[in-house]
């Protein structure tokens, strides 16, 4: 009513309080009555403060990319950023009297903008769109230690960069390019699985003819080990015989031997035989008949006697008057037959 106003700030709000031109009062959340023809009044917020970014850069291949971000930002020397910028409140403390505080964050922004326009025109395409956490940590690092932002009290929290990306044409022709090669990929992995698949058929069909080939070498041993038996026994049976027969040939000479030398003996035999029969009987051609007779008789039986005198009878039965005989002359005769 009388031209005095009060003023309170927050808690995040650094205040400064000048009287003529003389600081009176400075602070955070302080409240004060003031006179605004003699005061004035500069209110600097140092709370934590976020500023959205996105800007068109150039590659060193001339390729335009878009980078969208974030920067977290708070004044942290608040007396330096009311010295160099316009922070005083007006009349009525209904707002600033300047744009300076609206401003603040587009200043730094354009700082972040400079530093990061650096790292991507130094860049060619593909290097901008693969910019690491190293290399955006190197961004925050000369973004805070930037000497206009440091005159201003200001500290650089953070620097997010959401996305770098570049125009559709040149998307369009990376995402060409990158299928190409995911495809190209999947057909060097089919034509890898078919090739490992037709080297493992290979190697199987090696293993069934190597094992069919040890199959056929074992059967022609073993044939050739029944053959060499089936020879080991034609040749012992030939060799039997062999033997069999020789010993026949050899029982046959022995026979022959034997019989050769018993036609001889009896040769010789008969042969002498003949020779004594001969020699006998040129004995008896000369000798007169009653010797021979006489002889004869001399190793005859009494039968054989009593025959040759039934003989004589009988060639002279006509000159036999009368024969008078025995019975017992005929039974001795008929007992010496019967034994």
């Amino acid at each position: 009513m009388f031209g005095i106003n009060y003023y309170k700030a927050d808690s995040s709000t650094f205040v400064i309080k000048t009287v003529r031109g003389a600081v009176r009062r400075k602070g955070k959340g302080l409240g004060f009555f003031y006179n605004p023809a003699f005061t004035s009044v500069s209110a600097i917020p140092t709370n934590v403060q976020e500023s959205p970014f996105i800007f068109s850069l150039q590659t060193t291949d001339f390729q335009a990319v878009k980078v969208q971000g974030q920067i977290t930002w708070r004044v942290v020397d608040p007396e330096k950023t009311a010295e160099m910028l316009n922070f005083n409140l007006k009349k009525g403390a209904g707002g600033y009297v300047s744009e300076d505080p609206l401003k603040l964050g587009d200043r730094v922004v354009r700082t972040v903008q400079s530093t990061i326009q650096g790292q991507v025109a130094a860049a060619t395409l593909r290097e901008a769109l693969a910019l690491n956490r190293q290399q955006l940590g190197a961004v925050r690092q000369q973004v805070g230690g930037d000497r206009s932002l440091v005159s201003l009290g200001i500290e650089v929290m953070n620097v997010v960069i959401a996305a770098i990306t570049p125009t559709t044409e040149t998307a369009r022709a990376l995402e060409a390019e990158a299928r190409e090669a995911i495809l190209q990929e999947a057909d060097d992995a089919i034509y890898s699985r078919r090739k490992s698949a037709v080297e493992q058929e290979r190697v199987i069909k090696e293993a069934e003819l190597q094992t069919q080939l040890s199959v056929q070498q074992k059967e022609q041993e073993i044939s050739a080990s029944r053959i060499e038996n089936e020879r080991a026994i034609l040749r012992g049976q030939t060799q039997t015989e062999r033997e069999r027969l020789q010993a026949e040939i050899e029982a046959e000479n022995q026979r022959r031997q034997f019989v050769q030398l018993n036609a001889a003996n009896s040769k010789q035999t008969a042969d002498a035989d003949a020779y004594a029969i001969a020699a006998r009987m040129k004995a008896y051609t000369e000798l007169p008949v009653e010797n021979l007779k006489a002889l004869a008789m001399a190793q005859m039986q009494p039968e054989q006697l009593m025959a040759m005198a039934f003989e004589s009878l009988a060639q002279n039965a006509g000159r036999i008057g009368e024969l008078n005989i025995t019975p017992d002359l005929f039974g001795q005769l008929v007992r010496k037959l019967e034994k």
